[in-house]
């Protein structure tokens, strides 16, 4: 591997690991070297999860995570830590969406999104932010946004405002964080065929959907290994405040 993206000696933390992106970036990088902490609800998928990837070689720990609870998350950082070392990348992966027209989306169901997808993100980051900066160590914050954070699509009104108010923190959260060596940065997928979609990806509206992608496609996860490896490597080591793009082009149709 380029010594650009190697992560030896470097311990990574990714939220809503128990499946789809999040188990999968577990994997990228602990095939970069990293020793990984996994945290999700699930334990009982945490646990699988691990130990799939130990049986490939690699170093990991779980935590339980629940994102609408403070102490959780002060927990399972402290869990990680424990197990595998100070935390030098932490990727905000962790997301929900509520599928709804807008006059039928209750105070509930956003406070349900926007708890997960923006606070616990804010939460995780701050902790985690702390401790890095305690230690002297620098390191890494990468969120995972969405291309909603910049376009609009309907339905998923919570879940679009919480994308694009998390873009706006990754800028602000850089801008202050840079003077400990610091950096938050961010992915914006397009569609992806994650358990959040995969349903009206099922139906003609959904692959309506992806001819409207000008690669007529949609994404796959390895799609996303290069970006994640930049941000969370010293290949980005300056870059802070910036957000890659990964959707095939949607953000630059019209459609």
């Amino acid at each position: 591997m380029n010594s650009l993206f190697d992560l030896r000696g470097k311990v990574a933390l990714i939220t809503g690991a128990s499946s789809g992106l999040g188990r999968h970036f577990a994997g990228v990088l602990s095939r970069a070297g990293a020793r990984v902490g996994l945290a999700a609800r699930r334990v009982d998928a945490l646990e699988t999860a691990a130990a799939e990837l130990s049986a490939g070689g690699a170093v990991t720990g779980i935590a339980r995570l629940d994102l609408n609870d403070e102490e959780s998350i002060t927990s399972a950082i402290a869990t990680i830590e424990q197990l595998l070392g100070p935390i030098d990348i932490l990727v905000n992966n962790a997301g929900v969406c509520i599928t709804k027209p807008v006059l039928e989306q209750t105070a509930r169901d956003w406070d349900e999104v926007l708890d997960v997808n923006l606070r616990g993100a804010f939460l995780m980051s701050t902790h985690v932010a702390r401790r890095m900066r305690e230690l002297k160590r620098g390191g890494s914050i990468i969120n995972i946004q969405s291309i909603l954070s910049y376009r609009q699509a309907g339905h998923i009104a919570p879940y679009a405002a919480s994308k694009a108010a998390l873009n706006q923190l990754t800028k602000s959260m850089a801008l202050e964080l840079a003077r400990f060596n610091i950096r938050v940065n961010g992915i914006a997928p397009g569609y992806f065929l994650t358990d959040i979609n995969r349903d009206f990806f099922a139906t003609e509206a959904g692959a309506a959907m992806v001819k409207r992608i000008p690669q007529r496609r949609l994404g796959r996860f390895e799609d996303l290994d290069g970006p994640l490896l930049l941000l969370a490597s010293d290949a980005s080591r300056y870059m802070t405040g910036s957000t890659i793009v990964v959707d095939g082009g949607h953000l630059c149709s019209n459609l």
